[in-house]
């Protein structure tokens, strides 16, 4: 009985409990450095990478297995006619045989399987720095956003302070009502704008909730500051360093592979060696004898001339495909770097002038709006100067941070800069 109630009551506690952790976790709040080692934790691509390695190592095992040994059991002039009736005149013969690979074709087996073991381990790294990446651009996607509505939320408070001012003056004569309706028009397109927003936002938490294993966020906001920013380096050694991109070394491995099969596909020709021992017994006479073969083939008419071109062609064409990928990781660095070096000029413009003076403008007609100075609409259309240059400065902010996680996913660094910008 006592059981029974303790059960029920731990029942009733997991049920009472549990939306108050649920709801816990999902007001937790997000870093980068937390977003990155769950994405790592969870991701099925590294997972699947990781695989790979196992897939490889198995390969490379079994290319350095040798070949098995043959046992055969032959018997002869037996179950025949006259003499040969019976098993009296039967030859019995055990046998064993064993192929020996000559020429070295065992060792470039295995060097083409390791070669395949190096490349998918620095395969994985490459999937490893893609996710870091992902999951950098992701987050910072988020933190902007909720920048940007935070820059809208206070817009539509600024419109809501002017309530009070624009009513006193229009009971006193002062301003017509229909300026209340302009106002009420000027803060209904900004709340639309700031929806729009949330709706960016709830698909940016999204994204980054299934890079972190999540098929829905369960996290609250994402904490990070992108109004840090620092000087990049030269294009020229963004572009010396994409060369250790892992995307770029695993093709050294993918080249000592190839040349292995080369190697190997050359040596097949050459023929192996057979040797058989066995013991022959004859029932006719009651002796027995040892049987010794050697076998040779004669490599005539199959030269594997066939696999030789295919080899030497999948060799040469792997310098073709690392330049093609090389080209690619230039082509994307490059961009990325104009967006680091535009947004870097674009927020030098709007802190240095645009929202300093658009700010002190909207201040100014502001106060004059009570006197009687400004109209409404000099009112509405400074405050909305005012918002834009933010809002511009929130983008530049949020392309310059993304564009410097593309790049430090390129050159292959831990994200050094973007942790402590955005931190």
């Amino acid at each position: 009985m006592f059981s029974k109630c303790v059960t029920r009551f731990a029942c009733a506690t997991a049920l009472l409990v549990s939306p108050w952790l649920t709801a816990a976790s999902h007001s937790q709040t997000l870093n980068l450095g937390a977003a990155l080692q769950r994405a790592l934790a969870t991701s099925p691509r590294l997972t699947a990478a990781e695989r790979d390695i196992g897939i490889a190592t198995g390969q490379r095992i079994q290319a350095g297995a040798l070949l098995n040994p043959e046992l055969s059991y032959e018997q002869d002039n037996s179950f025949g006619s006259g003499i040969y009736r019976g098993t009296k005149s039967a030859e019995t013969t055990l046998q064993i045989s064993q192929l020996f690979e000559l020429f070295g074709k065992r060792e470039a087996r295995i060097a083409a399987g390791q070669a395949g073991v190096n490349g998918a381990t620095i395969e994985r790294q490459a999937v490893r720095l893609q996710i870091l990446s992902e999951t950098a651009i992701a987050f910072l996607n988020v933190l902007g956003l909720q920048r940007r509505i935070q820059i809208l939320d206070e817009q539509v408070a600024a419109l809501e302070r002017l309530t009070p001012l624009l009513q006193r003056r229009v009971d006193a004569g002062a301003s017509s009502p229909a300026e209340t309706g302009r106002a009420e028009v000027a803060a209904a397109l900004v709340k639309a704008d700031r929806e729009r927003t949330k709706a960016n936002l709830a698909s940016a938490r999204r994204e980054l909730a299934v890079l972190m294993g999540d098929t829905s966020p369960k996290f609250g906001n994402v904490s990070g500051r992108l109004d840090a920013t620092t000087r990049a380096p030269s294009f020229q050694t963004v572009i010396a360093a994409i060369d250790a991109n892992p995307q770029l070394v695993r093709w050294n491995a993918v080249y000592a592979q190839r040349n292995a099969e080369l190697l190997l596909a050359r040596l097949r020709p050459y023929p192996d060696v057979r040797l058989s021992a066995g013991w022959r017994h004859y029932n006719e006479t009651n002796d027995d004898a040892v049987r010794l073969s050697l076998t040779v083939p004669i490599p005539i008419f199959d030269q594997n001339q066939g696999n030789i071109l295919s080899a030497q062609q999948n060799l040469a064409k792997t310098r073709a495909e690392r330049e093609a990928n090389r080209n690619t990781l230039i082509v994307v660095a490059g961009r990325a770097y104009d967006n680091v070096q535009g947004s870097l000029r674009e927020l030098a413009i709007l802190r240095d002038s645009g929202i300093p003076k658009a700010q002190a403008a909207s201040n100014e007609i502001e106060q004059g709006y009570g006197a009687g100075r400004f109209s409404l609409l000099e009112v509405l259309d400074a405050q909305a100067n005012v918002t834009q240059a933010r809002l511009r400065e929130q983008e530049a902010l949020q392309n310059y941070h993304v564009a410097v996680a593309t790049i430090e996913g390129l050159v292959g660094n831990p994200f050094a800069l973007a942790r402590e910008s955005a931190r």
